[in-house]
């Protein structure tokens, strides 16, 4: 598994960034520079920025069984990945920054026992509950990598998908985009990841999807570390009622709501950096 690492390879806390279904670990470049950045303004321990990209997207390997493209897996690679860093250098403080997927993730390594625990748990716009029509949605792009001339025909082609995300320059837009995408033998680009993530998307009921959810309450409600949930205002994905039903179990979320977004905010502009760097006493 492939990831981008920021700040001091010796330092004992550690923050993850990890992303949503379809991206990759690069997104984080701004906020991982100002998490390293402020803990060093505030005089702070030095903090280790991990940023993966989850099996099947960006550098990270593909699996030759699509069916095996599900959470489970997923988690299990990134408690392997804690491990090892900590082998190498000791982590006395893991934090945890995931946006949608890499929420979920986060939420079920943060209910287990593990040998380096969870000890502040950002969820950036997700939680146990996901709409149906959210899934539906998945369901109709997820797979199509598409085939582009540049990177800027590539990055128009995301932004028609991602406007939920929230405004942004053409020039941040594009930066958010370049790492999306790999270069094919003629010259050519794709979006960076294996079609074959749709398999277990499409195969995705509304029933499955109502037992899942059940499921993710239930490890939510084994949340104990200190956790805040970002909101985009306008989110399809995570309803009013589902933000509502966070705070009063569980970890009891604190809520920071982004209005003129939806799902999700990219955590790339300064006020919502902000939210994180306050979130783990970053703020000087």
């Amino acid at each position: 598994m492939a990831y981008a690492s920021w700040g001091p390879a010796t330092a004992s806390h550690v923050v993850f960034c990890v992303h949503g279904l379809t991206r990759q670990g690069r997104d984080f470049d701004l906020l991982a520079q100002a998490l390293v950045g402020a803990a060093e303004a505030a005089k702070l321990p030095s903090v280790r920025v991990i940023c993966p990209d989850v099996v099947g997207r960006g550098r990270s390997d593909w699996l030759t069984d699509p069916m095996a493209y599900q959470f489970p897996q997923y988690a299990s690679d990134m408690a392997v990945l804690i491990q090892s860093l900590n082998s190498q250098h000791p982590i006395q403080r893991l934090d945890w920054v995931g946006t949608s997927m890499g929420g979920v993730i986060g939420m079920l390594l943060a209910a287990q026992e593990l040998t380096v625990p969870i000890r502040n748990l950002v969820l950036n716009d997700i939680g146990p509950p996901v709409s149906w029509k959210s899934i539906q949605n998945m369901q109709t792009y997820v797979g199509e990598v598409g085939r582009f001339a540049t990177v800027q025909d590539a990055a128009n082609a995301m932004w028609e998908i991602s406007k939920s995300f929230g405004p942004h320059s053409d020039a941040e837009w594009l930066a958010l985009s370049q790492h999306m995408v790999r270069r094919l033998d003629d010259g050519a680009y794709c979006l960076h990841y294996d079609p074959q993530l749709r398999v277990p998307i499409s195969a995705v009921s509304e029933e499955a999807a109502k037992a899942g959810e059940a499921t993710l309450w239930h490890i939510y409600d084994a949340i104990r570390c200190k956790t805040l949930l970002i909101h985009g205002a306008e989110s399809e994905l995570l309803s009013r009622d589902a933000v509502q039903a966070m705070t009063e179990r569980g970890p009891r979320v604190q809520v920071a709501t982004v209005q003129g977004v939806g799902h999700a905010p990219t955590l790339t502009h300064p006020d919502q950096i902000d939210l994180v760097l306050a979130f783990l006493g970053l703020l000087a």
